[in-house]
């Protein structure tokens, strides 16, 4: 039992020998199949700026965030890699050719409750592809991720499918402004787990109850109303730094509720949008319909629905069968830059393995040109749970001990025994053959390697055999 400073930070593990070989052979047949559709590697520093992720990142996300404050500086531990893929490129490839293809993978560090396979530090392996728009680059993505859980042995899972910009369509229908709407469609899950009267009350999160006439301010610009707000509420004792959001996102947001409210019987119809959007979920045949009647209805425009069909219809050349397919459009994934099609990758116990969707809004918003873009993400500890253990392919080894040689014969041997594929251990302790063996079982080794002046007696544990190896004065 462990305590204090020895035990491993909660949320994190340490890993030794056979579960660090199981964890780097997924990550290579998961590159693999990545490598194969021309995705290039990248490696990229854990550290960032806090900055790159309050744009668009989200407010789910900004709450597990691990930052602090140094020199000066803002500082946050990744998150998620797709903010930090970007930054990147922006910074050091400006004139990349594009379509860009990239992959990754590492740590990264969200504050959330550990359950099963769910960590405060975590490992993903993604890919992002810049610069593709339309059905054949979702298709890409959506198909490359799930040839990458065949690759480690899932075949059982469900591929659920949004489209993050068919909801806000359809409630920028509405009339609401741009700000409500997306605010919506970002609570469209909670009013599934939730429901719609919980989600409503939160929504509207006590706006009247701020000490201060509105109408009083009409001379001045929503700017600096929110500059003299953030000034003042703090010395009412109104705290703005107890929700994980950056006060001035706080005071931007309630700026808005209270000079610019919406009106409220398209608020209701708001919220009866969100309803039918939250139930709209199940196989693609039952739900098709459905949404082609609601964007007919409301918006008129079937186009990215159309687009949506095709992808999904070229994921069968990637061979994903029909019956693993199903729609939801009460899907956000909390994300914030999320601008179109958005999947999750289940496996048969519900354990989320695989992320992602498109965010064509993204490196734009970081300081780069417009780019359309999609990608996805492993957690890679989710699909090591859902995976059948890999096979570890253990190389012969050998303890490499000496009967009256010296120390440099012990290191001719060894390394002669490494080109003949052996891992070897040098007894640096001076042991008897009886402690070396004992020694080796206990350490999963396959041979005693006794060296004398003229050769190698390579005794093999298992079938208690042995052989004579020379020296082989080339090597």
């Amino acid at each position: 039992m462990t305590s204090g400073t020895t035990a491993a930070v909660r949320g994190t593990r340490d890993l030794f020998a056979d579960d660090v070989r199981r964890r780097e052979r997924l990550i290579e047949q998961l590159n693999q199949v990545l490598d194969q559709t021309g995705y290039e590697p990248l490696d990229l520093p854990l550290l960032e700026h806090r900055e790159l992720y309050l744009k668009k990142a989200g407010e789910d996300l900004l709450a597990k965030l691990y930052h602090w404050t140094q020199a000066g500086r803002e500082l946050a531990l990744r998150p998620e890699w797709t903010a930090s893929v970007l930054r990147a490129v922006i910074s050091n490839g400006s004139d990349t050719a594009l379509p860009l293809r990239l992959r990754y993978a590492g740590p990264v560090f969200r504050y959330e409750r550990p359950r099963r396979a769910t960590y405060r530090q975590f490992t993903q392996v993604g890919l992002e592809l810049l610069g593709g728009s339309g059905p054949l680059a979702d298709a890409e993505v959506l198909g490359t991720a799930v040839r990458g859980l065949h690759a480690v042995g899932i075949h059982d899972y469900t591929l659920t499918i949004g489209q993050i910009g068919i909801i806000k369509d359809l409630l920028g229908s509405l009339g609401l402004a741009e700000r409500t709407t997306s605010a919506l469609a970002w609570s469209l899950e909670r009013v599934r787990s939730s429901g719609i009267a919980v989600v409503r009350e939160q929504f509207y999160d006590h706006a009247d109850e701020v000490p201060l006439d509105m109408g009083s301010l009409q001379h001045l610009s929503d700017s600096d109303v929110e500059t003299l707000l953030l000034n003042v509420l703090p010395s009412l004792g109104v705290r703005l730094d107890g929700s994980g959001r950056e006060p001035a996102a706080i005071v931007h947001r309630l700026v808005r509720k209270l000079r610019h409210a919406d009106p409220v019987e398209r608020m209701e119809r708001a919220w009866e949008m969100l309803e039918l959007l939250s139930d709209a979920h199940g196989p693609t045949a039952s739900v098709l319909p459905k949404m082609r009647v609601l964007l007919t209805d409301n918006t008129g425009d079937t186009s990215a629905l159309d687009e949506l069909i095709t992808t999904i219809d070229l994921l069968h050349e990637y061979g994903v069968p029909a019956e693993r397919i199903r729609l939801d459009f009460g899907m956000g994934r909390g994300l914030h830059y999320y601008t179109g099609m958005i999947f999750e990758i289940d496996g048969p116990d519900g354990l989320q393995l695989c992320g992602g969707g498109r965010y064509d809004d993204l490196v734009a918003a970081l300081g780069g040109q417009p780019t359309p873009a999609v990608g996805c993400a492993y957690g890679l500890e989710r699909v090591a749970a859902a995976a059948a253990s890999p096979a570890i392919l253990r190389a012969p080894s050998a303890v490499v001990s000496g009967e009256g040689v010296g120390e440099a014969q012990l290191i001719r041997a060894a390394q002669q025994l490494q080109q003949h594929g052996y891992r070897t251990h040098i007894d640096i302790r001076g042991r008897s053959f009886a402690s070396n063996r004992n020694d080796a079982r206990r350490r999963d080794i396959s041979h005693i390697a006794m060296v004398s002046a003229t050769g190698i007696r390579l005794h093999e544990l298992a079938t208690g055999t042995e052989r004579s190896v020379e020296f082989d004065e080339r090597a």
